[in-house]
């Protein structure tokens, strides 16, 4: 992978954990260290989730499949600290 190939995959796992915090409404408890790390881990859960392959580049298609392993990873993180909180 290209210094540029990483560059991207922080700007994309970024913006694509920002979205995910927004639609979660935990963007307050974040910042962007854990958004740049919840979209990069969600889009390994959503691509394993739905087949999807790391290797097909962005595209629109990528990009949703990402938000939505973002979505679901935040998701649980909101039911654990619920459980262990409360």
């Amino acid at each position: 992978m290209s210094l540029v190939g990483l560059l991207v995959w922080l700007v994309v796992g970024g913006i694509v954990g920002w979205l995910a915090s927004i639609i979660m409404r935990t963007d307050a408890q974040q910042g962007i260290f854990l958004n740049i790390v919840v979209g990069i881990v969600g889009a390994l859960i959503g691509g394993w989730l739905l087949g999807s392959s790391i290797n097909e580049g962005i595209t629109v298609g990528t990009f949703l499949v990402s938000l939505l392993g973002a979505v679901i990873l935040l998701a649980i993180v909101n039911l654990v600290r619920r459980g262990a909180v409360r």
